[in-house]
């Protein structure tokens, strides 16, 4: 069945369905990931978006129970210039058509993704409309020129958990990223567990099971739960996760981060890094088309090594607005926008990008061992 990809600027895409079919809106934005479309459809920070995989071939290892990063996909859509039709691994249970029709999720394919993406690097992300061809480019147009904007947009409401629940599993059975051992628990046999309290802003179950694989115990809680209701269970540590939307919008984990600075090691990934660094006095902006895929090159200023990087957020910190507090410890090699911050005497550090790596290369898996010796050097 045809379809249709209309941009609110009236760029017009022509493809046909797959996956569920029908009206989808969104902010249209791309994906440089080679693989990893499994961990994108589920990842909660993309609520609210259309995602456009730069890969010209999707779908061709079909979907697994291990890569899920959260218990639904999130995505509003998936865009791709050609849906594999045979699936072929090991670990596959379902072909990704299949997946998306049950999940009620709209497909496009035979997209040109090469021009697609060229054109949102030119004028910017931007929202889009995907429809059945028979609809009218000017009701496409116009679809995607009404649909939610981004900027301004509180989202973590939409994706937090309802309620706090505990989580222990790392990576003991099963599929892990760190089998090889080059990242193995940091903390002694006969050293207590941490306890950390973590902030679900749209967390991704593969930093849950970072966190617990380096020494935590975990307290996942709501993204609303109130400051001292979060110390009141005593934790060594607090973590603000990532999630979708403006962070700006956010504020009521940005009032609870300002509470929380200083009595206790806190330790944010993307949108908690964007959440730290505005609870700190600093100001976010909408980046033009954003940072996502699992091939960003980052530089560690203190080490001058280069990380290549997983990372999806289409905001960022405005580093001259950060406290003189605080110093840059990682810029982006792209465009050299702040991809993370620590606090020069306070137990606090975040980072932009996704450290957990997944999907993506593990070179920043040491920021884990970081936040483990901050609670070790201020446990009472």
């Amino acid at each position: 069945m045809k379809a249709k990809l209309a941009l609110e600027d009236g760029r017009i895409f022509e493809g046909r369905f797959f996956g569920a079919k029908g009206i989808a809106t969104g902010e249209v934005v791309f994906n440089t990931s080679m693989t990893g479309y499994q961990e994108v459809l589920t990842d909660p920070s993309y609520y609210g978006q259309m995602v456009a995989m730069t890969s010209p071939h999707i779908g061709n290892y079909g979907v697994n129970r291990q890569d899920q990063e959260s218990a639904r996909p999130w995505v509003r859509a998936l865009i791709v210039r050609e849906a594999a039709e045979f699936t072929t691994n090991w670990r596959s249970r379902i072909d990704l058509d299949r997946y998306l029709k049950q999940r009620r999720i709209i497909g496009i394919t035979g997209i040109d993704t090469r021009a697609l993406t060229r054109h949102i690097r030119d004028k910017g992300a931007m929202r889009g409309a995907i429809v059945p061809f028979e609809n009218s480019d000017s009701r496409a147009i116009e679809l995607a020129a009404s649909s939610r904007a981004m900027k301004g947009a509180d989202l973590v409401s939409q994706v937090t958990c309802k309620s706090a629940y505990r989580w222990r599993k790392g990576f003991e059975t099963g599929w892990s990223p760190w089998k090889a051992g080059k990242y193995g628990k940091t903390r002694n046999k006969n050293e207590k567990a941490f306890k950390v309290v973590a902030y679900d802003f749209g967390v991704k179950i593969n930093i849950l099971r970072s966190l617990a694989h380096f020494g935590c115990e975990l307290i996942v809680v709501p993204a609303g739960t109130s400051w001292k209701q979060v110390l009141s269970m005593e934790p060594d540590g607090v973590f603000f996760s990532n999630g979708p939307g403006d962070p700006a919008a956010v504020t009521y984990g940005i009032m609870n981060a300002e509470k929380l600075i200083a009595k206790v090691p806190l330790f944010g990934i993307c949108l908690g890094h964007q959440i730290l660094s505005l609870a700190l006095g600093a100001r976010t902006f909408k980046l033009k088309f954003g940072h996502r895929g699992g091939n960003q090159p980052v530089k560690r200023l203190k080490t001058g090594t280069i990380e290549i990087t997983a990372q999806n957020h289409g905001f960022a910190v405005d580093t001259d607005s950060l406290p003189g507090s605080c110093s840059i410890t990682h810029v982006n090699l792209n465009d050299a926008t702040c991809e993370g911050f620590e606090h020069s005497s306070l137990p606090l550090f975040a980072v932009q990008y996704h450290p957990e790596a997944s999907p993506g290369p593990h070179d920043a898996a040491y920021l884990f061992d970081k936040f483990m010796q901050l609670m070790r050097d201020h446990s009472h």
